[in-house]
């Protein structure tokens, strides 16, 4: 959320001004590649739908063994799910009424409708194994539908913006205005493909709910299985590209692979080794996510930061905008301070 909130353009500006190579790196990596290949960027989406999934076992299936019907549980996810996509569609700009031209498809509604159908497939399993097999199906399923399903007047096989089964089919069920034109990033089958991604997190917090295994243990079993999946995302990556915006199979295997390290390494950081202080900053962004996730497209932090800071700025010659973007996080930040301070949290 860090970086969806300005951090990215922080280090834009960082690099720009200060020739710092390190800073340079950081820049480029914090932008979406065009079409084909992988950006640390492109690994913010499908991680927040990867913890969305952790924590599966230790709220819903909690629920369950204490005797929570599950009738009642999927009537809070649809909840959800409602709720998150009306969020979205005024993320899109739908208090506009401008209907014709509303973008349907958004960050908000992929999240809900694929956090319901890797809810459905968990409360309807009874086991590890089985859960693992329809992670693997899916991934197998929507790479089959991606080579083999035919686009007229293309054929099939076609991983562009135009010929993509994807951006068909969103052009012919999805309302509105599609973000790449021929394509949406957030439609229909990137749903079903994200919703991979979020049920891998909800077996990745099975493993760390799991009584029988010591802290190191968890540690190793999904450090192990995030090395796996990123070097066989990046093998299958010679036939079958990864694309952020088509949510191809192997993308969810790379950003899988990387979301299961990063588990592991925090999880051994804070939880077994007990280094947490340091993770205040990021726990009061993280604690009101979708707040502030809407916050940023309704009030204009930057422009604030400018009046109170645009005088400072200058003084500084070329890191003006420097100064411009950390006052603009500062803000952001304060705000969702003060909303932890008080208590009060958007929870959906």
């Amino acid at each position: 959320m860090l970086w969806i909130i300005g951090g990215n353009h922080l280090f834009y500006a960082l690099g720009e001004v200060s020739g710092w190579g390190w800073a340079e790196w950081v820049s480029r990596q914090l932008d979406h590649v065009e079409w084909e290949g992988f950006h640390a960027f492109d690994l913010v989406f499908p991680l927040f739908m990867f913890i969305s999934g952790v924590a599966i076992p230790f709220s819903l299936m909690n629920k369950v063994t204490k005797g929570v019907p599950k009738k009642t549980l999927m009537a809070k996810v649809l909840k959800r799910v409602v709720i998150l996509f009306l969020f979205g569609l005024i993320y899109n700009n739908a208090l506009s009424f401008d209907f014709a031209n509303l973008r349907v498809a958004s960050v908000l509604g992929q999240i809900g409708c694929a956090y319901l159908l890797a809810t459905l497939i968990v409360l309807n399993t009874s086991s590890f194994k089985a859960r693992l097999i329809w992670f693997f199906g899916i991934l197998i399923g929507y790479a089959g539908l991606q080579y083999l399903i035919p686009v007229p007047g293309f054929g099939a096989g076609h991983f562009t913006p135009e010929g993509s089964i994807n951006g068909w089919i969103d052009q012919l069920l999805l309302p509105g205005r599609l973000y790449g034109g021929t394509f949406d990033p957030e439609g229909l089958l990137c749903i079903v493909s994200a919703a991979a991604i979020t049920l891998l997190g909800s077996m990745a917090g099975e493993v760390l709910r799991a009584k029988e295994q010591t802290p190191y243990g968890k540690t190793l079993i999904l450090g192990l299985a995030g090395v796996g999946m990123i070097l066989l995302g990046i093998l299958l990556g010679q036939w079958y590209p990864i694309i952020k915006s088509l949510w191809t199979s192997t993308f969810n295997l790379l950003t899988g692979g990387i979301s299961l390290l990063l588990l592991a390494l925090f999880y051994l950081v804070i939880d077994v080794w007990g280094y947490h202080k340091w993770t205040f900053f990021f726990r009061v962004i993280g604690l009101n996510s979708i707040t502030i996730y809407l916050a940023v497209r309704i009030v204009k932090f930057k422009a604030t930061s400018d009046f109170f800071l645009g005088g400072i700025a200058a003084l500084t010659g070329s890191f003006e905008p420097v100064v411009l973007f950390a006052g603009m996080i500062a803000l952001e930040w304060l705000l969702l301070y003060f909303l932890y301070k008080k208590e009060i949290f958007l929870k959906v």
